[in-house]
């Protein structure tokens, strides 16, 4: 399960683990997640809906070391979860970071 995950990130420039999907949401941190990436200008990431395979819901904490969902990857590196998302995206260090990585989608 640790190589799909490793070839998920190193495929995808953006990639959200989370709970549901972009368009569905099914927890207020997945939601808040994609709603950060958006208001960064980001309209091509890949997610990752943990809910449908509880093995790469379970692998992908381990994956990390990160024991929450949602998980933010750009551009093959661990970035963290909304609370970190939304820290960087105040900073204006999420903007920075994911509009490189969204030309390369």
């Amino acid at each position: 399960m640790h190589e799909k995950i490793k070839e998920q990130i190193e495929a995808n420039p953006i990639i959200l683990y989370m709970k549901g999907t972009a368009e569905f949401p099914q927890c207020g941190f997945s939601s808040h997640a994609v709603q950060l990436l958006k208001a960064c200008g980001v309209e091509n990431f890949k997610t990752v809906n943990v809910l449908e395979d509880p093995e790469i819901r379970q692998a992908i904490k381990e994956f990390s070391n990160w024991p929450t969902i949602p998980q933010l990857y750009v551009k093959g590196e661990f970035i963290g979860g909304s609370d970190i998302m939304t820290e960087m995206h105040a900073s204006g260090e999420l903007q920075e970071l994911v509009q490189f990585a969204n030309t390369l989608s």
